[in-house]
């Protein structure tokens, strides 16, 4: 008998670095406050943001250094692999799985660049198979928690009883460059941290276990004509520039309901079947648009505040935070996760729990 993809487990895993908020927002002060005349109108996205500690794999006083591209990189590559690790071990032992058992990785990261990539670097960390089958994904931003999901279901779904492990990584904090006195620089400061999640899919018989195992239902993607410069990297000499719009909040408000029926009804879904929304919380902002437009009460995406709160915004990873909690708390029936990323693109998996 052949059964739909289902998530058998999924955990998370952060880098010891705690960043307090408060302490941010000082620190960002003072690197900027000689140089930057509208210093004191950007300094409150600190304070709005709705977040109070975030991590790191480098301690706040690094982030006054002028590190070059290079330095950061390699900051980037042996602290990617080992957040990777964490989280791949806390996964594969919730399923009861050995490192052997894992027949294909997915990695998704968009905020560094190695070459060999990072599923071959941690398969001499952890001992995985020789014959493994890797794919690395680079450039989905935000929407490669949702994305990377889908992905990884479809391959399992194309690898009957084989085991897909979905891996997520990215150190958003690194990005910051404390000579870009640009307001998209600022906000990124105020937003940005550092986490992992690990995944593992499979269309192999049901088994006993405590953790919910939901099927990875319909899946899809939209992305918008001429919004390439909504969001993304912009590449500089001392590391990655970020690029924000300022319209995200607009653009949700105005596309995302159309966006996301359309896909609903490409699956014989509407917005009644769903029973809770598992979503990228970006910032406030775009949580309060996104609330909006599903006609959700204001604060009503509690996951989400909460994971934005604690770790901040973790790019790709984060959704995946947020659906651990949903899972963890039982969460309804039929799940509807989303992410949006540089495209600019709408992402969505249901989840159906079985």
């Amino acid at each position: 008998m052949t059964y739909l993809p289902k998530l058998l487990s999924l955990a998370t895993a952060v880098p010891p670095f705690v960043l307090k908020q408060t302490e941010v927002a000082a620190q960002a002060r003072d690197l900027f406050a000689h140089r930057a005349r509208d210093i004191d109108r950007l300094m409150p996205v600190f304070t709005n943001a709705g977040i109070e500690t975030r991590r790191s794999c480098v301690p706040l006083e690094w982030y006054r250094e002028a590190a070059d591209w290079k330095d950061r990189n390699a900051i980037y590559v042996e602290s990617a692999v080992e957040v990777l690790a964490d989280a791949t071990l806390k996964c594969l032992n919730q399923a009861d799985m050995a490192v052997e058992e894992v027949d294909a990785i997915i990695t998704v990261s968009t905020t560094g660049i190695a070459t060999p990539s990072l599923d071959a670097r941690l398969m001499n960390k952890l001992g995985l198979r020789r014959d493994i089958i890797r794919l690395p994904v680079f450039g989905l931003g935000c929407a490669g928690g949702v994305l990377g999901l889908s992905r990884a279901a479809s391959f399992a779904a194309a690898m009957p009883g084989k085991n897909v492990l979905l891996l997520v990584v990215e150190l958003c904090a690194l990005t910051f460059r404390p000579g870009d006195l640009s307001k998209s620089n600022v906000i990124a400061a105020a937003l940005f941290g550092d986490g992992a999640a690990a995944a593992l899919v499979s269309t192999r018989a049901p088994a006993a276990s405590p953790h919910s195992q939901p099927l990875l239902a319909a899946a899809g993607e939209y992305t918008w004509p001429d919004s390439l410069d909504v969001m993304g990297w912009h590449i500089e000499d001392d590391g990655f520039g970020v690029l924000f719009s300022r319209d995200i909040p607009a653009i949700i408000a105005e596309r995302f309901g159309p966006a996301l029926d359309g896909f609903l009804a490409s699956n014989a879904l509407s917005r009644a079947d769903l029973s809770e929304y598992v979503c990228h919380p970006g910032g406030t902002k775009v949580l309060e648009a996104l609330e909006s437009t599903l006609t959700l009460p204001q604060g009503a995406m509690r996951d989400a505040r909460d994971v934005l709160r604690e770790y901040g915004n973790m790019s790709a990873a984060t959704v995946l935070f947020v659906l651990e909690r949903a899972l963890r708390r039982s969460a309804g029936e039929r799940l509807l996760m989303s992410s949006l990323g540089p495209g600019f693109t709408v992402a969505f998996q249901v989840l159906e729990q079985p």
